[in-house]
């Protein structure tokens, strides 16, 4: 049974091995530290963190998330250790909540590894406080049990760590900071939550030009008014207020009109003892769009998890042995004759058996999720598929923007065939930065740098040509600034194809002309939006969606130029203007820690396969591959002559 907390109960541990399951609602920072008998954290080498987040006994989240699962071995601890405390924080500098106040509760679960709850405990009454310690384990007369403590700090991340001792908390705390800043900059973007009826806003085409941008898209949390019917219902099935003087509406003002949404597919029932056939588009979801969209998150959550938990079983596996030896090894009597080698055979033999029985499970769960993407991966439209999928060949220029949008593939080295497709929601809440520097993987390591930055270029060109697809004719524009013109070759599929309302611009004057315009547009759709006054902009302004390509940065750029780009990264994805940079970090290092938050609002992605993305769940750090059309294939040329074809019929 579980027992539900209040701040101060305490309540015996059952197990050693245990997982903390934190949940808060919005992103935090999760790590736990040390003490000993006094509560005392002798040094920073005794606080888990996501900078550190792996210490004997204890691994914790490598990143803020709202969800968090923290692995604790109490017998792999060291002996001096005799309190375990679990700490929330708040990130900071990150355009998040600066208190908990301005949250929900967040809510504590200490469970044991099959997932049976032994104690939870919801962490209330907070107001100001940034972080706080919400549970703490301690061991009293060699019995462990789990307390309540819920106490805040207003001061943060570093009153905190000094409250327990620690001499250099403050040190620490920025340290941590960093960390999640830098983490959070790598993170794929978790899925929007959804409402309970798994409803979500259609966005038609005109979306982009009306009065429904303010400054927040689909991609964030959900705002506190109701959720929108269907687009099946009609404009005029949500919520209505009958105008003064008209007539009364006794319409319930939540009752849809719209049916139901039909049941995703199911799969036929199973032998006894085998899992289900897997099923193309068997999650929620009002269309077979947004099914197979949360499909696909699942299948990336699943992998997560299940790999982390093989990865929690061999680390529980390999401490275990290690603890074994040392006793083996600390005795006298058994560091030689049979004895001793004996009781280190036997402690081989257990790890061997734990990582075995460990791998089964996990090749188990592997095998049901390759046989979910064999199904899943040929139902995919084309904005989520890659582009060797029959899909493409099939291609008409669509009437609705597409709920996200595939920019490359994910794996991890334990089944690096397994592939989970990266989908970013669109409109896109971050730009994307291409990195065309040799970042230290073995496949740019191995690549010249004229060569790299070819691929880089020409990775940029397939993403724009996704883009230009998957929009309705006309609701998506790109403008591309080259100002040596290096990257004319691979941009040679978007200016032959004509879908450039203009060639690329070239030079200081061409990047300067392109930066004013854009920066106009901001401006001008910022202050008609603010003044609820859209229909009034100039019909001469490009309302549709704006993607602006920039190669070789900084190259071109003058001061102005750089605050007018970084003015575009920080405002534009508001109002539909964002950027794709092609880039080498290293060529603007002159200026400094001036262009780091510009480098942390993109999503870095690379022209080969690298791995430096991290997931919103666990923390693993996992390989990207760009998605590239086959060699030799037409088909990206073809897509783009249909969406040539398609803008030259719209009226001007």
């Amino acid at each position: 049974m579980t027992a539900e907390l209040v701040r101060g109960q305490n309540h015996p541990l059952p197990q050693a091995r245990l997982e903390i399951r934190v949940s808060a609602g919005k992103p935090v920072v999760a790590g736990a530290t040390l003490g000993d008998e006094q509560g005392t954290v002798r040094g920073t080498e005794w606080v888990a963190h996501p900078g550190s987040p792996n210490l004997p006994g204890l691994e914790v989240s490598k990143q803020a998330a709202a969800d968090h699962r923290l692995a604790v071995d109490l017998e792999a601890l060291p002996e001096t250790v005799h309190r375990v405390n679990v700490l929330l924080a708040l990130p900071l500098g990150v355009g998040g909540p600066s208190r908990f106040g301005a949250v929900a509760a967040p809510f504590v679960c200490v469970t044991g590894l099959d997932g049976s709850e032994v104690a939870n405990y919801t962490v209330t009454g907070l107001d100001s406080e940034s972080a706080v310690v919400a549970l703490e384990l301690y061991r009293r007369q060699g019995i462990w049990k789990v307390r309540a403590v819920g106490q805040g700090y207003a001061g943060g991340l570093a009153e905190m760590l000094g409250d327990q001792g620690l001499p250099q908390a403050r040190e620490l705390a920025a340290a941590i900071q960093d960390a999640v800043s830098s983490g959070m900059a790598r993170s794929v973007a978790a899925p929007p939550p959804r409402s309970e009826e798994g409803d979500r806003s259609r966005r038609t085409a005109s979306h982009a030009t009306n009065g429904g941008r303010d400054g927040q898209t689909d991609a964030v949390a959900p705002t506190a008014t109701p959720p929108a019917a269907p687009a099946a219902a009609g404009p005029d099935s949500g919520a209505r207020q009958a105008a003064p003087g008209g007539p009364i509406d006794y319409a319930h003002p939540r009752r849809q009109s719209a049916a139901p949404p039909s049941p995703p597919p199911t799969a036929p029932p199973a032998p006894p003892g085998q899992y289900p056939q897997p099923v193309a588009g068997d999650a929620t979801g009002w269309s077979m769009e947004e099914r197979l969209y949360n499909q696909v998150w699942g299948m990336f959550e699943d992998l997560a998890r299940t790999v982390a938990a093989y990865r929690s079983a061999v680390d529980f596996a390999e401490s275990r042995m290690e603890q074994e030896l040392d006793k083996v090894l600390s005795d006298p009597r058994s560091r030689i004759g049979t004895a001793g080698d004996t009781a280190r055979a036997n402690a081989r033999a257990k790890h061997d058996q734990l990582v075995g029985q460990a791998r089964d499970v996990l090749e188990r769960d592997l095998a049901q999720l390759v046989a979910e993407t064999d199904v899943v991966e040929p139902a995919l439209p084309p904005a989520f598929a890659s582009w060797d999928n029959p899909a493409w060949h099939g291609y008409r220029v669509p009437m609705e923007i597409p709920m996200a949008l595939r920019v490359g593939d994910l794996h991890l080295p334990e089944r690096p065939d397994l592939r989970i497709p990266m989908l970013v929601r669109l409109p896109l809440e971050r730009g994307l930065w291409i990195d065309s520097g040799r970042s230290g993987s073995e496949a740019a390591l191995m690549m010249e740098s004229d060569q790299l930055r070819r691929a880089a270029m020409e990775t940029a060109a397939a993403h724009a040509a996704r883009l230009l697809a998957v929009y309705p004719a006309g609701e998506f524009t790109v403008h591309v600034i080259d100002p040596a013109g290096t990257g004319a070759p691979a941009l040679a599929p978007l200016t032959e194809s004509g879908v450039l309302d203009a060639p690329p611009a070239a030079g200081a004057q061409g990047v300067t002309a392109v930066l004013a315009k854009l920066t106009q547009r901001v401006e001008l759709v910022q202050m008609a939006v603010r003044g609820g006054v859209v229909d009034s902009l100039p019909p001469e302004l490009d309302t549709a969606e704006q993607l602006l390509i920039v190669n070789d940065f900084p190259h071109g750029f003058d001061d102005r130029a750089v605050t007018q780009l970084r003015y575009l990264a920080d405002e534009g994805p508001s109002v539909g203007v964002h950027l794709m940079m092609v880039a080498d970090r290293e060529d603007a290092s002159a200026y400094g820690p001036v262009l780091d938050p510009l480098w942390r609002s993109l999503l870095r992605v690379t022209p080969v396969p690298d791995d430096h993305l991290i997931d919103p769940w666990v923390g693993h750090t996992w390989t990207y591959e760009p998605l590239l059309p086959p060699p030799g294939s037409q088909v990206l040329r073809q897509v783009l002559a249909q969406v040539a074809a398609a803008r030259r019929q719209l009226p001007r």
